[in-house]
């Protein structure tokens, strides 16, 4: 697969991919899962999920929670 990202927005995008994943699937706070891809910072940690998906990761995660099931699907 190419991509327009630079291995390391690559690797960030995962990382963040895989903290909502857990925030959403493990219900596990934001700064938990920040931690366990490998954020050291918290405020960091959402600054760049704010950047991939829009919003910081609780009004992020409260809209998906929201959202009908078919939305979610790919």
């Amino acid at each position: 697969m190419v991509t327009a990202l630079s291995p390391l927005q690559y690797q960030k995008q995962l990382r963040l991919q895989e903290a909502r994943r857990l925030i959403l699937g493990q219900a596990i706070d934001a700064a938990t899962a920040g931690h366990h891809v490998g954020y050291d910072s918290p405020s960091q940690f959402s600054r760049e999920y704010a950047r991939l998906f829009g919003a910081p990761p609780l009004r992020d995660i409260a809209r998906l929670r929201a959202a009908p099931s078919y939305l979610l699907e790919t």
